[in-house]
């Protein structure tokens, strides 16, 4: 094993849990509020659900497609204008 590898796993893990939140809560600002009842009913069936069904499954069903980068690149600057 390379040094720092465990290093770069957690740093990918962080990443990954960052392009969760900002797509997560993308889903609220394209409906127009960030309190969608109906919505936040979906993203708690990922926390109730915890670990009886498979993480993408649960996100796919709450967001209705996988996650995707273009939400977390819009937060860091990092889109064409």
């Amino acid at each position: 094993m390379s040094a720092g590898g465990g290093y770069a796993a957690g740093y990918y893990a962080y990443l990954w849990a960052e392009v969760l939140d900002a797509d997560g809560f993308a889903a609220f600002t394209e409906a127009g509020d960030v309190f969608d009842s109906a919505l936040a009913e979906r993203l708690k069936d990922i926390y109730s659900d915890g670990d009886t069904r498979d993480p993408m499954e649960l996100y796919r069903a709450f967001r209705g497609r996988e996650p995707t980068i273009e939400a977390s690149l819009e937060q860091r600057g990092l889109t064409a204008a």
